[in-house]
């Protein structure tokens, strides 16, 4: 479908578009930066007056001591975890980690504007004011793009990751607007927002770029012993902070604390039923690292929206359960399926880690919504709970289980029909996208190192004779 429309020889040669995008966004970024963004009240240096308003009486009040440990995990998780999940491609581990490096960097600054305008714009005097909370949401908002970009992993150029970027941030800023403020739906972990949202929006711009002829780079399209390794090394940075990921913009107290057990515990189910379905479709037993990379994710992902919920230890592990059978599954017969009878080509195979995972998060969270009853979470645990207050004081949990399940549905339609007219603006002949037969390959973007050298045999010659003579 995609190359169908424009015909002719890719040029790859992005020495113009590149640097021109680059230079004229970021200056963008820093007129507009300049016009609407202000530190909050816990970040400027007016911090101390407002104490004394507030009745503040220490510095260990202020919001950076509670929030920035999280936001240092959530950091890691974009820029290490993501970045080094994606290098298993034999050939593409500076696109990978480079372009992820690109998108985030980018993205993190439109994030805070988008958000901004939606949350945080003070009436008043036109500003947006930001914080260390503001710099954790402008990270989930990013999350969505790079989660988008795994599916068109090393098909695209550097310019199309950036538009791509550009839209992801504003679309994911609408829909998490009409999702957590229109409503009301909890969504701490972003089972919605986040993975639902990107894990569509990715796969749909990818449907829309389908390649006929992608089989002409099949040759890279795989992994090596060592790019496997370093993917791993994403797998393990993004499961050991997976609980700051779900926990980190939750209130103070038992929600934050719950949320961090609960996903926990849904990562620890989801690793051994990976690696027992893994081992049960191959004949000799051996397991297959592209399981182990992604689907022993799946739990923590699928635990986002209900990662505050009374859902108990043992529903998490249930979570972890079944979602880490359903990815290794649909790594095994669901990407297959889609590329051959659907025409959808996912290189890190976001259907199964994040779109399906996600869609199902944000379904067990309405569950669970519905099922909450004032002798569980107590009265005052429902309000603290679901936010109860203010023009939803008087919502009940089965309603609010309805908004959830709403919620997931905004998510994915925001993911299809936003990915599917990005797709076509990608498939203008502008982009510098590589051909068919050049994909998966950093040469095309990149200055690639030669491989090392093996020592020359006339070494080992005029060692031996150095031998002999003595």
């Amino acid at each position: 479908m995609g190359n169908c429309f424009f015909r002719g020889t890719k040029n790859t040669n992005v020495r113009i578009s590149l640097p021109a995008v680059c230079f004229v966004w970021q200056i963008a970024m820093i007129v507009l930066f300049g016009v609407f963004i202000r530190y909050d009240e816990e970040s400027d240096a007016h911090w101390h007056e407002f104490k004394k308003e507030h009745n503040i009486t220490s510095d260990i009040e202020n919001d950076f001591y509670f929030r920035y440990p999280s936001f240092q995990d959530v950091h890691v998780m974009i820029f290490v975890g993501f970045g080094f999940l994606m290098t298993f491609l034999k050939r593409y581990s500076f696109g990978a980690v480079g372009f992820n490096f690109l998108i985030a960097s980018f993205g993190i600054q439109w994030a805070l504007l988008m958000q901004g305008w939606f949350h945080a714009l003070d009436p008043q005097t036109g500003k947006i004011t930001i914080g260390v909370e503001s710099l954790i949401n402008a990270d989930f908002c990013v999350a969505g793009c790079l989660i988008a970009y795994g599916a068109l992993l090393g098909k695209v150029s550097p310019v199309q990751l950036l538009v791509v970027t550009l839209f992801g941030v504003t679309l994911f800023a609408v829909e998490e607007y009409i999702i957590l403020t229109l409503l009301h739906c909890r969504d701490a972990g972003g089972s919605m927002v986040i993975h639902a949202f990107g894990g569509y929006y990715g796969l749909a711009i990818s449907w829309v770029l389908y390649r006929p002829n992608l089989n002409q780079s099949k040759r890279l399209n795989g992994s090596v012993y060592h790019s496997d390794v370093f993917a791993m090394i994403g797998t393990l940075f993004l499961w050991m902070f997976w609980p700051s990921f779900n926990s980190a913009i939750t209130d103070h107290g038992d929600g934050q604390h719950r949320a961090a057990i609960n996903t926990y515990l849904a990562l620890a189910s989801s690793v051994l039923t990976a690696v027992a379905i893994s081992s049960v479709s191959q004949k000799k037993g051996k397991l297959d690292m592209v399981h182990i990379q992604n689907s022993t994710l799946a739990g923590g992902v699928a635990m986002g929206t209900a990662a505050e919920f009374m859902i108990s230890p043992y529903g998490s592990l249930i979570v972890g359960f079944c979602c880490g059978i359903i990815s290794t599954f649909g790594y095994l017969y669901v990407t297959p399926f889609l590329e051959k009878h659907l025409k959808l080509q996912d290189t890190c195979g976001v259907h199964n880690l994040h779109a399906v995972p996600g869609m199902l998060g944000g379904f067990i969270g309405a569950i669970v919504a519905a099922a909450a009853t004032e002798a569980v979470y107590s009265k005052q645990g429902l309000i603290n709970t679901f936010d109860f207050e203010g023009a939803f004081a008087d919502r009940t949990p089965g309603t609010q289980g309805g908004f959830q399940a709403a919620g997931t549905c905004v998510a994915i339609a925001f993911g299809i029909v936003g990915g599917g007219l990005v797709g076509l603006v990608l498939k203008a002949p502008i982009w510098g996208d590589p051909a068919d037969d050049n994909c998966y390959d950093d040469e095309v973007y990149w200055e690639v190192p030669e491989e090392d050298e093996s020592i020359p045999p006339i070494l080992e010659s005029e060692s031996n004779f150095s031998v002999e003579q003595s």
